[in-house]
């Protein structure tokens, strides 16, 4: 191929939002070239990268190019571009207008997605706008014959039915329906007439039956359509993923199409012939292909891969071999990343709320960057997620922007002026400081005044805080200790944070590459053209499928091969790297392995996971996918090794401070205000050290060395060494609101890594899939410290289980090791399913004196007995018959498991009542309870880390500061709740659907914001199952409470300080402790929730149920026999209510939970079942001034019988509207039963509550209710209706989109947060 047979001019681009960053290398040439253009200057020049390429072969050929003209590339060797093209496109929705072809019944899917709501606290449920605009049903069927959770499975002759055939996978599946393929061409020529050019293609189960989207995608190109397949993309189980990544590249593709027609219009010959592979663009995934095989699903982090290439290159040695942490700082974000010896990718990811099944770099945005706005509120500093933007920027460039982290750097002269690209009005900066400064000083606590310069400096160490979380989530989340990296800093912004960052990681060593300011670029000159195959699989790792997935690997590398040949590649310089991806049999959690020197797979697989998750498994080990990577070695550039140079300078001498440009005043956190040596790096001697503090710059960047580093010059790179990791000592006399911000993250941080420990290790799919679980932090007494946002219906709750536990236990009864389960309602529990995990963490393992914290989980197990399987009976009266009841068991004493014991609470004890089984799901209900163990490990250790970082004084004193902070915040909310209801009480009724009424009266305190919320009214105890503890009326105060307050508060104990909640005994919320609650987690406390928002006339009511649907079998029979069998499940998205300035969202998941809907495709593969509809149910939410959002149908069909169970509320008593708004519909469960005598069917309502044992091929179709409406409907009356202050949202949710340009498996995390 061209650049290996000759030695030509080598240039690589990275266009990014506001620069364009060149490098080339020209034969002959000592230094290589750099430049920097603005991405857009129409005054100047109509394309950036064109433009740039024209300035670097005038120097090249010594010749002027004339611009306007077609350039001549016979003196290039090869272009290699990365461009936000398609970022930018999907980030303003602004691509191409597609239409969605999918199987019939799910025209809806990827409006639902999978139900959660991407801002747990936002009540008008904000989305961005989906990318396609039309919707074609295709009726065509496939499914999975059999299920993988048959405990007993037959084996299946594919040969008997002519309706079954193998798919890519080797599974057998059932063709239950083939499309009528002209009736597509007609809709397909009923798109075209509509001016519709580009489709997207995705069909249930097509990742392993392509056959029906292919030849729909050859009728549509036939037409003249640009088709995305959803099984050509990325051959990979789940539906919406899939189907979003066809939508995206049928709505990106024709955009890249486009700019690089309009960009190849710029060369002699248009790229073709000799030139066609010159153009090499960069892909998400680190590689390059030719511009030819460019889409625009894998062109989302085209410029960002283009760093992390280069770092890995340049600043990482597998000799040395210290694993580097990617640190990009920009403007408006900043990027975080890893590189341990092999670029690390994911699969699934999600880009503006798009999530997309493609091989991806495993970047991570964090909402700080350059640009990110600084906040003052509720007694707490706050950086971003807003940003100044590029206009009117931050408040030093003088247009009346706000003050942001470049304008703190600037005052803390961390920016130098005349160094800075643009004039900066520092006086503006200041005047805004000492402004913010009085304010702080006049709301913080205590005497103690800051400085304007500490207040700035707050800023920057909250930033660094902000910038760090995820950082730690990104090595320690995955078993990787963050101090034993390197930080490779990179990005115009880095330099100034770079060894605040480190030392705040307790990383010793920062990289920065000579080219930091333009890695990207150079990164794209530094990686290799490669190509992806992968397929599907579904066989367990043996030695008898060797064979199989050996002969698949040659078939996919002979295709590989084969497309680098084309591209003129030498077999030589291709090599292929072979990857299985892998997990046990009844997890989730895919684990992507490539091959080991021994062949082993199946051994790297057990040591990934150990490593991973701590713990390994006693089950097979399946392959979901066989992958193959390809790669052609292009250039051969010689790097130098940072680290051996280092090794080789025996003694650097220091640079003489005389050499310095300038001495400038820099304000340092432990120092103030220092003297500063000013050097510019290009000047530097090589081989010499920089002792700090100092600055150290260039054309493009500014590298702070604080007091306590240095720096070493070598020929590539500059190396900082941190002196001293030492904190600054935080003191306990006052409150400090700068460490109170900082240890608001510290300790969120470690709830939220507990979160990811759980959801990885755990085996169900109510946890590892839909996510139902919490984990928080809580004092010694059991006060909520920190919960990361996981489930709002386990806000409050739970500290009242950590509370009896502590008061249970005596002191010197619990001891280092133990660990306690517990799910009864006398303990602080919900509903039984939700079992609590709780483990003490003491002062001293070795010689406990006192427990300082408590660490806690509370997951929903599928089954834990009872009558019913799913343990969710909707007939209950008694709590007996819901299942296992634990008040206090030792599930681990001194640290030794008592598995025993474990089986007699959840198996025998419920097993031993009337008409009641044992738990049906004993395996995994074990292997959850002990991925729940290793998660409250992972927060003892990283309490016990923080601890010794820090002291526990100082860890107590602002544990109790964080929920004073709490506290305060909702006491200022409800003076203004006080205030804009000028001090009536507030009050409201509703009804359950069997008429129990809800009574809630609240009264404000207005002079010090406390508040009294009183049930007096509310009915008795029920004769079924909606009877509440008192627990959970907590929870439903703390999740409205915040989601009225307009900013981030820590979420904790001191929320419900202000708050006394009474309640007359023996009511509803006050049940006794026989009495049957399985629906009050689920259902009460959505009720609950509706009435405290109708007191506050905050918003209409949302649909006010989970729509609790369990179907399973097995279990224990009445004559004791005991069959195998499984219990699933689900709950299921409504309608959210209006409000004043919102309309409600449809299809999602309101209030008290935010479980995820398993995929369509996993569920049938999984389970007995067809799906046969899930969609919008339209009409259904109530009319007004603003719309309350509609409802969805699910329509199940069951291919065995089984029990199915219905849990649910709405369906007599329907969402109220607001204002003058209309109700929403109320929900309704119908039974499509088949006599299979006669084959005729009736339609049967099942009412809100049943439990019925359905046959083979009858249906459940459940129709949940749609939100209220607000305010009088326009169209059918003229007349207002006032409201005296209605509650908005005003600016609220107003988010950053520049947030959402790379969110890899950190952002999948906090969705594993935010999505619960």
């Amino acid at each position: 191929m061209p650049s290996v047979a000759h030695e030509g001019v080598r240039i690589a681009i990275d266009r990014g939002g506001t620069f364009c960053d060149f490098w080339a290398r020209i034969p002959g040439r000592k230094d290589d070239v750099v430049l920097k253009l603005l991405s857009v200057c129409p005054d100047e020049y109509p394309d950036a990268p064109t433009e740039g390429i024209r300035q670097i072969l005038e120097l090249a050929t010594g010749k002027p190019v004339p611009r306007g003209e077609p350039i001549d590339l016979t003196p290039v060797e090869s272009i290699r571009m990365g461009t936000t093209v398609a970022t930018n496109a999907l980030l303003e929705r602004k691509g191409e207008r597609v239409a969605l072809l999918i199987t019939k019944g799910f025209r809806d899917l990827l409006i639902i997605g999978n139900q959660a709501r991407p801002h747990l606290f936002d009540l008008s449920v904000q989305k961005l706008d989906r990318l396609y605009e039309t919707v074609v049903e295709v009726d065509e069927r496939v499914t999975v014959e059999g299920f993988s959770e048959d405990p007993e499975p037959e084996p299946i002759d594919v040969a008997a039915d002519p309706d079954l055939v193998h798919g890519l996978t080797g599974e057998p599946l059932r063709v239950l329906k083939k499309p009528d393929y002209e009736e597509v061409r007609g809709s397909l020529q009923s798109l075209w007439d509509q001016g519709y050019r580009s489709l997207a293609v995705a069909l249930m189960h097509s990742f392993t039956f392509p056959e029906h989207e292919l030849e729909i995608g050859k009728i549509a190109r036939e037409m003249g359509f640009k088709v995305a397949l959803s099984s050509q993309l990325q051959p990979m189980i789940k539906l919406v993923p899939r189907a979003q990544s066809a939508t995206a590249d049928a709505y990106l593709s024709p955009i890249i199409s486009l700019y690089l027609d309009s960009f190849r219009k710029g060369f002699k010959g248009g790229l073709e012939g000799a030139d066609a592979n010159k153009l090499l663009l960069s892909q998400s995934d680190g590689g390059l292909t030719p511009f030819t095989d460019f889409t625009g699903l894998r062109a989302i982090l085209s410029g960002p891969a283009g760093g992390v290439v280069g770092y890995a290159r340049t600043c990482y040695d597998p000799v040395e071999g210290t694993p580097v942490l990617g640190f990009d700082m920009g403007g408006t974000s900043t990027d975080v990343s890893r590189y341990g010896g092999s670029l690390e990718h994911v699969f699934e990811s999600t880009t503006a709320e798009v999530t997309i099944q493609s091989p991806q770099l495993d970047i991570n945005t964090v909402a700080a960057g350059g640009g990110s706005m600084l906040f003052w509120q509720n007694g707490l500093f706050k950086v971003g997620p807003q940003s100044a933007g590029a206009h009117p920027g931050p408040a030093c460039y003088g247009n009346g922007g706000p003050l942001t982290i470049t304008d703190a750097n600037c005052f803390l002269g961390r920016i130098l002026p005349d160094y800075f690209p643009r004039p900066l009005d520092l006086e503006k900066v200041k005047k805004d400081f000492l402004k913010l400064t009085d304010i702080v000083n006049e709301e913080k606590h205590g005497d103690d005044r800051l400085t304007p310069e500490q207040v700035a400096m707050g800023f920057i160490q909250v930033a660094n805080a902000t910038m760090t979380r995820p950082i730690r989530t990104l090595s320690e989340g995955r078993g990787f200790e963050t101090s034993s990296h390197n930080l490779a800093c990179f990005g115009g912004a880095g330099g100034q944070h770079a060894t605040a960052i480190a030392r705040d990681l307790g990383i010793k060593r920062v990289l920065i590459h000579q080219l930091s300011s333009i890695l990207s670029a150079y990164g794209m000159a530094l990686a290799d053209v490669v190509v992806e195959k992968q397929e599907p699989e579904a066989v367990a790792y043996t030695a008898e499928a060797t064979p199989r997935i050996n002969t698949r690997f040659d078939f996919l590398s002979s295709q590989a091969e084969e497309s680098l040949k084309s591209q003129g590649f030498l077999p030589h310089r291709i090599e292929h790297e072979l990857f299985l991806n892998m997990r046990y049999k009844g997890a989730d959690t895919a684990l992507m392995i490539s091959k080991p020197e021994d062949g082993d797979f199946g051994k790297a697989f057990v040591a990934r996971h150990h490593r991973e998750f701590g713990f390994t498994q006693p089950r097979d080990i399946l392959v979901d996918d066989i992958r193959v990577r390809s790669v052609g070695r292009a250039m051969d550039m010689h790097l130098s090794s940072p680290f051996a140079q280092l090794e080789s300078l025996t003694k650097a001498p220091y640079v003489d401070r005389a050499q310095a440009k300038s001495v400038r005043k820099i304000y340092f956190e432990k120092e103030g205000w220092v003297d500063s040596q000013v050097y510019h790096i290009a000047e530097l001697p090589k081989g010499c050290k920089v002792k700090g503090p100092a600055v150290a710059i260039d054309a493009t960047q500014t590298i702070i060395l604080d007091p306590a580093s240095e720096a070493t010059v070598l020929d590539e790179h500059l190396v900082i060494e941190l002196l001293d990791t030492e904190k600054v000592k935080v003191g306990t006399d006052e409150v400090d609101p700068i460490q109170l911000s900082v240890f608001g993250h510290r300790f969120m941080s470690v709830a939220e890594q507990m979160g990811q420990t759980l959801q990885k290790t755990s085996i169900s799919t109510n946890i590892k899939e839909r996510l139902d679980y919490s984990c928080a932090v809580f004092s010694a007494t059991g006060g909520l410290v920190a919960n990361a946002p996981h489930i709002p219906g386990h806000l409050g709750s739970m500290s009242t289980a950590i509370s009896y536990q502590a008061n249970l236990y005596k002191k010197g009864e619990l001891k280092p090791g133990d660990v306690i389960l517990s799910n009864h309602p006398c303990a602080g529990g919900t509903h039984l399913p939700d079992l609590t995990v709780i483990t003490p963490v003491f002062d001293d393992e070795e010689n406990p004196q006192e427990i300082l914290f408590f660490v806690a989980n509370r997951g929903h197990h599928a089954d834990i007995g009872g009558i019913a399987a799913g343990s969710m009976p909707p007939n209950s009266t008694e709590l007996w018959q819901e299942g296992a009841a634990i008040e206090s068991f030792k599930m681990v004493k001194e640290g030794v498991f008592d598995e025993e014991g474990l089986i007699y609470h959840l198996y025998e004890v419920p097993g031993s009542y009337p008409g009641c089984s044992g738990t049906r799901t004993l395996r995994d209900n074990i292997a959850d309870l002990k991925a729940s163990i290793a998660a409250n490990n992972r927060g003892i250790h990283l309490i016990s880390s923080l601890v010794k970082e820090y002291s526990w004084p100082v860890v107590q004193f602002y544990m109790e500061a964080i929920q004073k902070n709490a506290e305060e915040s909702v006491r200022e909310l409800l003076k203004g709740f006080s205030k804009r209801f000028r001090g009536h009480p507030l009050s409201a009724v509703d009804y359950m659907d069997d008429g129990t009424p809800l009574a809630l009266k609240i009264t404000i305190n207005p002079t010090d914001g406390s508040a009294k919320f009183d049930f007096t009214g509310t009915g008795p105890e029920a004769f079924n199952n909606l009877n509440t503890p008192p627990a959970i009326m907590y929870s439903g105060i703390i999740y409205c409470l915040r989601c009225m307050i307009s900013s981030d508060i820590p979420l904790n104990q001191g929320c419900l300080t202000p708050i006394e909640v009474y309640c007359p005994p023996n009511t509803l919320l006050s049940p006794s402790l026989k009495a049957a609650t399985v629906g009050s987690n689920v259902e009460t406390s959505q009720r609950i929730v509706d009435l405290i928002f109708k007191a506050f006339r905050a918003a209409a009511a949302s649909q006010g149920t989970c729509n609790n649907l369990t179907f399973g079998y097995g279990g224990r029979d009445e004559r004791g026999n005991v069959t195998k069998g499984f219990g699933y499940y689900e709950t299921i998205a409504g309608g959210s209510g209006a409000g004043a300035d919102w309309e409600g969202q449809s299809g999602v998941h309101t209030h008290i939970t935010n479980t995820r809907m398993t995929d369509p495709e996993t569920f049938e593969k999984r389970y007995p079942v067809l799906l046969r509809e899930f969609s919008i149910r339209l009409g259904s939410g109530g009319r007004g001034r603003k719309r309350g959002g509609d409802g969805c149908v699910r329509d199940i069909e069951l291919r065995r019988p089984m029990q199915v169970s219905i849990l649910s509320e709405r369906r007599v008593n329907a969402p109220y509207g607001m204002a003058g708004g209309r109700e929403g519909q109320r929900g309704l469960n119908l039974w499509i039963r088949r006599d299979p005598s006669d084959g005729t069917t009736r339609t049967i309502s099942l009412g809100g509550r049943a439990t019925t044992l359905m046959g083979t091929g009858d249906r459940i179709v459940v129709m949940t209710p749609g939100g209220g409406g607000y305010g009088k409907d326009p169209e059918e009356l003229e007349e207002e209706f006032e409201v005296d202050g209605e509650f908005r949202m005003h600016e609220k949710f107003l988010r950053n989109p520049h947030l959402f340009r790379a969110q890899g498996s950190v952002a999948a995390r906090e969705a594993m947060g935010t999505q619960n």
